[in-house]
């Protein structure tokens, strides 16, 4: 079935960054919403490393895994959601959660990846400002108790 989808269209207006890397981790495609949550433009992103957003201490993590990816062409996070920290262009923190698929060529060797990445700063913010409140409230229970 022949699909009338403008795939342009769809990554331009998606809500949550699509970010694709080649085989070698360069950025080849950054989409609005990618700069709107990370605020690198277009043109800053496209042709560097994804280091532009990963925080020093996790960048030997994440390229260990992503060399392991590529080789193998295989990833866990096609279907689970991975939660990390992530850099903004003016340099402070956020709380990004995505998902990847792998790119193929047509004889099966791996082209690149392509991230789904939502940022959830403030709903971590949120958690933890709610994990906080629990603990007060179960110290003051554990404190009333005694």
């Amino acid at each position: 079935m022949q699909s009338n989808v403008d795939l342009k269209q769809l990554v331009e207006g998606a809500g949550d960054a699509i970010m694709v890397c080649d085989a070698e981790g360069a950025i080849v495609l950054w989409n609005a919403a990618a700069e709107r949550i990370f605020g690198f433009t277009e043109a800053e992103a496209l042709g560097r490393s994804l280091d532009l957003i990963i925080p020093e201490r996790q960048r030997g993590r994440h390229w260990d895994g992503y060399r392991t990816t590529m080789a193998t062409g295989i990833t866990k996070y096609g279907a689970d959601l991975l939660r990390v920290p992530a850099l903004h262009k003016d340099g402070h923190t956020l709380s990004i959660a995505f998902t990847v698929s792998m790119l193929f060529s047509e004889d099966r060797k791996v082209t690149g990846i392509v991230a789904f990445v939502r940022d959830e700063t403030a709903r971590f913010a949120e958690d933890r400002k709610l994990r906080a409140r629990l603990a007060e409230a179960e110290a003051r229970i554990k404190g009333d108790t005694r």
